[in-house]
């Protein structure tokens, strides 16, 4: 088995980049919603404003070079190439902790709090408070392999993210996800409970309602987002884990369609008032697209819901490590404690976050930080 980490920089080819220029001039615009609103999806005057941008101002080398500010590797695993960030902590004492990104995210998702988190004294912190940071793509995601067979679901996903633990030198570490990340580190912490000390999640997407009697009020919001979800939210999914080919052709050649399907979940699950751009700068919304549009990643990506809802369905987890839960105020379906208690056995951290999404790290990186020190502070 090929057990070498080499090192790895972002390095996008000019040639791709004239012909996403070319391809975001060029594009073929459909008729402007009927509605004032984002209830037929991605108003078109917004969108053709960021795909003018994107094609005119954005400056990508300047993005990349921001980005590979970070050090970064590939390693082979399972017959799959991981691109991983990791950033080792000045701190010797520093606890290892690998973060997992979902969809429509990426490692860009952690820019903001990779640094607080390594070196927490340089950013007003603690040394005792020090991670060492491993931040890997998903398979099929950004600049990590693409599965050329079935069987890339969380599940292996996870034994990968062991395998790479390991061969980095962590004998013990903490883990940390959201989205598909929340899934990864559910399993993780199931799989690989000898080595991983403790997870935290901020969803929980596989906990059944168990409502007995009027709901709680934790109850009636989850219940809440559950139900609009089914009624006007899921339909991505549904396409994702049942026909991920067919939507991959479209995706891959229109960068504008790939833009509009990923940042309308950038309105939909973020705690931004009504606009994404109240939360994320432009050139942060286009370096979370770029890296599925640079890696043609959109088909690759989607497969993950095949493997997780389609033919082969995920098996339940009972994970027994400590688990710590984090619930922003506008994730999809809120968490519901007492509905996790029959898979996470041992929660011993639960917060009501003030503000914040889905996309916990990208949006609120100060809370984020904040919480991730003082859940791990238990575990070290």
């Amino acid at each position: 088995m090929d057990e070498l980490i080499n090192p790895f920089r972002i390095a996008v080819p000019d040639a791709v980049l004239t012909d996403l220029k070319s391809r975001l001039r060029n594009t073929r615009w459909p008729e402007t919603e009927l509605v004032d609103d984002w209830s037929q999806g991605v108003p078109l005057k917004w969108i053709k404003d960021v795909c003018g941008y994107w094609a005119e101002q954005y400056d990508w080398k300047k993005r990349e070079a921001a980005l590979n500010r970070f050090a970064q590797f590939t390693t082979d695993i399972d017959g799959l190439g991981i691109h991983f960030i990791h950033a080792r902590s000045p701190h010797s004492q520093a606890t290892p902790l690998i973060i997992t990104h979902g969809w429509p995210g990426s490692v860009v998702e952690f820019h903001k709090v990779i640094e607080p988190l390594v070196d927490p004294v340089a950013h007003g912190g603690n040394a005792a408070d020090a991670f060492h940071v491993v931040c890997p793509s998903l398979p099929g995601f950004g600049f990590s392999g693409k599965p050329t067979a079935t069987g890339w679901g969380v599940d292996r996903i996870a034994q990968a993210w062991a395998v790479l633990m390991d061969r980095l030198g962590y004998a013990r570490y903490g883990a940390q996800g959201g989205d598909w990340g929340s899934a990864v580190t559910t399993s993780l912490g199931e799989q690989d409970a000898d080595h991983c000390a403790g997870i935290h999640i901020t969803l929980a997407m596989s906990a059944r309602p168990n409502v007995e009697g009027q709901p709680t009020p934790e109850e009636a919001r989850a219940l809440k987002g559950i139900q609009y979800y089914a009624d006007w939210d899921s339909g991505y999914s549904k396409q994702q884990s049942t026909r991920p080919q067919t939507l991959g052709y479209a995706l891959t050649d229109s960068p504008s369609g790939q833009a509009a399907w990923i940042l309308e979940k950038f309105w939909a699950w973020t705690d931004c008032n009504g606009h994404p751009e109240n939360i994320f700068t432009r050139d942060e919304l286009l370096d979370n697209v770029m890296l599925y549009w640079v890696t043609a990643s959109a088909a690759s990506s989607a497969r993950l819901y095949w493997e997780s809802f389609g033919p082969k369905k995920r098996t339940a987890h009972t994970v027994k490590v400590p688990t710590g839960v984090a619930v922003f105020p506008k994730e999809i379906v809120t968490p519901v404690r007492k509905w996790m208690e029959a898979s996470y056995t041992n929660i011993t951290h639960w917060s009501e976050m003030p503000k914040g999404g889905h996309f916990a790290a990208f949006e609120q990186p100060d809370l984020f930080v904040r919480e991730v020190r003082d859940y791990f502070r238990k575990l070290r």
